[in-house]
């Protein structure tokens, strides 16, 4: 039995890009022969406190707690066979324990699903913004035996610092995530779901959403999944806080999903987890055409892209209309995660992706 030891932020279940990159990936690994254990910093008390303003105190706590934790994986690293780093080992500029990982018998592997070479700052914590270090990334994908990149856009950026990259997209378990039954009467709900800190990306559809509730009234509603503050009563928005334990009832009441971004370098970073939820649930998506989406969208075929606000008008006012539109959508959506991006479809090849590692090592 081989070990991997996962350096990650969250604990299991917290996080999305943990959740659907590695986490759900855990039984199939045990299955075939890799022990996993998750190193995590971030504690549910971590949560109240570390995306609000101020709070200094806490945070500092925070830091050196995390510095212990760190510690201490350093103190058993010798005793796994890869050491699996999810974008950093410490969310600070720092990258000590990297390279202490680097002297260990183990292999490592680096993870990144998100453009995180770029300065990315949420806005509770501008104060310590001087802490961050994203430009620690570029040798982080140096120290690494193997990379893992969500998607293309990211992998050209790793492959300048490594010649081992591997091209690895957020996936979905499709045995979780099922078609839902749509309701026959009602409004058509059009739905976003995200964080606090990806609220900002929803603002790109309101102009949109305004003209299509002058149009369309009452006949549909508008929700957004993973604010619980978030509000726009012009829209009837109140924003639902994420909830790991009702998230597939919350998407599962959409009948619309959108995925609004902007066309810069941070998007196109992106791996388009929210469109292939909404997709994974036979739910059709409408995504700006920037990164990845490009990819897992075909127009008209398993979705919508949509620049311009009257595309985005004109393509959702299509799919309000028209319920056979919707489901035929769905159903090509549901069909094309289940081809190419579930964890039925990857979860083998991370098995061997591991397993080659290990034989380099050898």
């Amino acid at each position: 039995m081989s070990r991997i030891l996962f350096i990650a932020s969250h604990r299991p279940g917290r996080a999305p890009g943990q959740r659907f990159r590695f986490e759900q990936y855990f039984s199939h690994l045990e299955r075939n022969g890799f022990q996993c254990e998750l190193s995590y910093l971030v504690s549910p008390e971590d949560d109240s406190v570390l995306y609000q303003r101020g709070h200094h105190l806490e945070k500092a706590r925070f830091v050196r707690r995390s510095h212990a934790v760190r510690a201490n994986d350093v103190k058993r690293m010798n005793a796994f066979d890869i050491i699996f780093i999810f974008r950093e080992a410490l969310m600070t500029r720092s990258t000590r324990y990297e390279q202490a990982f680097r002297t260990s018998r183990a292999k490592l592997v680096f993870d990144f699903d998100d453009a995180i070479w770029l300065p990315n700052v949420s806005a509770a914590n501008r104060r310590w913004a001087w802490l961050k270090g994203a430009g620690k990334t570029a040798g982080l994908i140096r120290m690494a035996d193997l990379v893992f990149a969500g998607n293309a856009y990211l992998a050209a950026y790793a492959s300048r610092s490594n010649a081992h990259v591997e091209i690895v997209p957020t996936t979905i378990d499709t045995e979780e995530y099922l078609p839902v039954p749509k309701k026959e009467q009602g409004p058509v709900v059009i739905g976003w779901s995200g964080s606090l800190t990806t609220i900002q990306h929803f603002q790109y559809a309101i102009p949109a959403l305004r003209v299509l509730k002058e149009r369309f009234g009452d006949r549909i509603a508008i929700r957004v999944v993973g604010d619980g503050g978030y509000r726009e009563p012009d829209l009837g928005v109140q924003g639902l806080p994420w909830r790991k334990e009702t998230e597939l009832k919350d998407l599962g009441a959409m009948d619309i999903g959108i995925m609004p971004l902007p066309d810069d370098d941070w998007a196109r970073g992106k791996c388009g987890l929210k469109g292939l939820q909404y997709m994974a649930l036979g739910i059709p998506a409408v995504m700006s055409p920037v990164g990845v989406n490009t990819e897992i969208i075909a127009d008209g075929v398993n979705g919508f892209l949509a620049g311009p606000i009257e595309d985005w008008v004109e393509k959702m006012g299509r799919l309000i209309g028209d319920a056979e539109l919707r489901l035929r959508l769905g159903t090509a959506a549901r069909d094309t995660v289940e081809r190419r991006y579930s964890v039925h479809a990857w979860r083998d090849r991370y098995v061997q992706l591991f397993n080659e590692i290990l034989e380099r090592r050898s």
